[in-house]
């Protein structure tokens, strides 16, 4: 089986596709004091560029664009930052933890209802990365049909709100058909000039991933999701 090795590579080519760096030719270089220093090490260490669609655990009515800008810890788990859109002032909503078949197969049953699946979001077409070539996103794919991703989201920019108002809540990814709303999907299309269908095709022949009963756990009837709760205060 694939680990996320191959992951971090094909995420570096799919890099290198939209973004130039800071001495090249192309591009001006960056003023010195706009340079990664050492306090920004875990900042620096991004270099991937996804964008998926989520919707609320327990609320598929409420789907959202989430653009997922990575990073790697290890082999087999990434940790991405999600933003509303790729502007300057785009509002930071959220988190995704990505991890491989492997660690997610070794995870208790309680654990794996927070984390959905990724073989449908791949081969739908509803997951890209955006600016990479075709056979380069193609590749980078491949590896990603087989992961988990644990994904919340802390600001609700969906329902208009002004701040990150609220608990963090537990977002969810797409298993089959008729679940992706047709304008939202439409909307990320419209962004970078794709089509969903043409991506679904495109994939046709990426050999499905085995999913675990225990993830998507929504799937079952009974969706996961926080709540707030008052405690008590512990003494010292």
């Amino acid at each position: 089986m694939k680990t996320l090795s191959l992951l971090i590579s094909s995420l570096f080519v799919a890099a290198s596709a939209f973004a130039q760096s800071p001495g090249s030719a192309e591009t001006p270089a960056a003023p010195k004091s706009a340079e990664p220093g050492p306090d920004l090490a875990p900042i620096s260490a991004i270099h991937a560029h996804v964008c998926g669609i989520h919707f609320y655990s327990g609320n598929m009515k409420r789907q959202l664009i989430a653009q997922h800008y990575c990073a790697h810890l290890s082999d087999e788990v990434l940790q991405c930052v999600l933003y509303d859109s790729e502007k300057k002032d785009a509002h930071l909503i959220g988190v995704e933890y990505i991890v491989s078949a492997k660690i997610f197969e070794s995870l208790p049953a309680d654990e794996k209802k927070f984390w959905h699946s990724h073989n449908y979001e791949v081969k739908s077409g509803a997951l890209t990365a955006p600016g990479a070539p075709e056979a380069a996103e193609k590749d980078l794919m491949k590896v990603l049909i087989g992961t988990y991703g644990k994904t919340w989201h802390t600001w609700q920019v969906d329902r208009g709100d002004k701040l990150p108002l609220g608990i963090p809540q537990l977002m969810m990814a797409f298993t089959k058909d008729g679940q992706l709303d047709a304008k939202v999907a439409a909307e990320r299309d419209k962004l970078y000039s794709v089509s969903v269908a043409a991506k679904k095709a495109a994939r046709a022949d990426i050999p499905d991933a085995k999913v675990d009963p225990n993830a998507d756990a929504w799937q079952k009837g009974s969706a996961v999701q926080l709540d707030l709760k008052t405690v008590s205060m512990t003494a010292k």
